[in-house]
C-alpha cells in the first residue's frame, strides 16, 4: 500500500471499478459527461461550481481536475479563487447551522 491514499498514481486504481462493474462505471462516466456538457449553464460556470464543490467534499483529484478544466474553459485565477471562497463560506455556514444543536442541547 502507498504511504499516501491521495498519491498522484493512486487514482489509477479507480480503473478497477471499471473492470469489476463496467456497465455501472460506463453509466457514471456517461452521466458525468452529460452533466458537464454545455447547457443552460456554460461549461466554465459548471467547472467553477465543481471547483467549489470539490473543496467542500475535499476530493484532491476533483480539486486538481476541475481546476484544470475550469482554466481550460476560460476561468481566471480570480474566478477560481472566488469559487473556493464561496465553498469556504458554505462549509463554515454548515458549522454555524449545526451550532443550533449544541445551543439547544445546552438549554436542556
Amino acid at each position: 500500500m502507498e504511504d499516501c491514499f491521495y498519491g498522484k498514481k493512486a487514482i489509477e486504481k479507480a480503473g478497477k471499478m471499471y473492470a469489476l462493474k463496467p456497465e455501472i462505471m460506463k453509466a457514471f462516466l456517461d452521466f458525468d459527461s452529460k452533466v458537464f456538457a454545455e447547457g443552460s449553464l456554460n461549461v466554465k460556470i459548471k467547472e467553477l461550481i465543481a471547483v467549489a464543490c470539490a473543496h467542500i467534499t475535499q476530493c484532491p483529484y476533483c480539486i486538481e481536475g476541475h481546476t484544470k478544466r475550469s482554466k481550460k474553459a476560460g476561468a481566471t485565477p480570480e474566478e477560481i479563487a472566488e469559487a473556493i471562497f464561496v465553498a469556504a463560506a458554505m462549509r463554515a455556514g454548515g458549522s454555524m447551522a449545526h451550532s443550533c444543536i449544541a445551543m439547544g442541547t445546552l438549554e436542556e
